[in-house]
């Protein structure tokens, strides 16, 4: 009798450990797709339908051996061209081979594009993990604008460096810093629809301050723990409760895109927060 009263408890925090477990395996391996309409009168007809698949965050991790599930949703998607926001790698546990073997695999289906993040620029081996994308085919937008081509329209997409690569060439702080970068970059930019990659979603106000249209971004992991009616708890630039977290916001006539993201970081674990790809379909108005 008193065996059993002694195992009872034990059986029951382990089942509640075992359940726990099982949860947030589930809760951090699951991706989700999310489609996003950008609806703007600024879109040339030609881009009309066009898809953007949005990816950030990866951290190092791996959906199924060598990332086949995160490769099969994105080939599902048929984008046209594919987008990564920062933070590839994690400077915690920098394995430069993961994130330069899923841009070899992405660049195979669409033409695909990256920004750098903070633990992209932290990373030990950052110089390994740029060429490893020129060389695979992924084109690294450091304060870099290209055209996209339609039928004889255009649009431009930029890309700017993470505030702390901007740190090794400009001397301020890092608003002033990106700032700096993207004037340069928005003010010869005369295409209708301009489309932004950048890392840090918290610097919105100086996005839109300078005309951008659509703006793609993550960073914030989604807000880490999210809690119905409340929103994200915490993120990186934005602290508790933060404004700017996942989906589409607008501020001013910017439209701004935040990716949840795929990976976690020193913060192990999401919570009501799966990991996210998104499509982003432009609409012209």
């Amino acid at each position: 009798m008193k065996t059993r009263k002694i195992l009872l408890p034990i059986i029951i925090v382990l089942a509640v450990v075992f359940a726990l477990e099982l949860y947030l395996a589930w809760e951090n391996k699951t991706i989700v797709t999310t489609k996003i309409e950008v609806v703007s009168e600024k879109i040339p007809e030609s881009f009309s339908g066009y898809k953007i698949v949005h990816i950030s965050d990866l951290h190092n991790t791996e959906f199924g051996f060598r990332n086949r599930r995160l490769i099969r949703k994105i080939r599902e998607a048929d984008p046209d061209i594919i987008v990564m926001t920062g933070d590839m790698v994690d400077m915690y546990r920098p394995h430069i081979s993961v994130a330069v073997r899923l841009g070899e695999e992405l660049s195979e289906i669409a033409p695909t594009y990256f920004v750098t993040g903070n633990h992209d620029v932290k990373a030990v081996g950052r110089e390994e993990l740029l060429a490893g994308f020129e060389k695979c085919g992924v084109e690294t937008l450091k304060n870099k604008k290209v055209i996209l081509e339609k039928d004889g329209e255009k649009i431009s997409l930029m890309g700017i460096d993470d505030p702390k690569f901007l740190d090794d060439t400009m001397s301020g702080n890092d608003r002033e810093n990106t700032e700096k970068a993207l004037k340069k970059l928005a003010e010869k930019s005369g295409e209708s629809f301009k489309i932004l990659l950048a890392h840090r979603p918290e610097m919105i106000d100086i996005y839109s301050a300078l005309e951008i249209d659509l703006v793609l971004s993550g960073h914030a992991h989604g807000g880490q723990i999210n809690i119905p009616g409340k929103g994200g708890i915490i993120a990186p630039g934005q602290g508790w409760f933060p404004e700017f977290y996942e989906g589409l916001y607008e501020v001013g006539e910017t439209q701004m895109i935040v990716n949840r993201g795929l990976g976690n970081s020193a913060f192990p674990f999401r919570i009501n927060n799966k990991p996210e790809i998104i499509i982003a379909e432009l609409k012209s108005k």
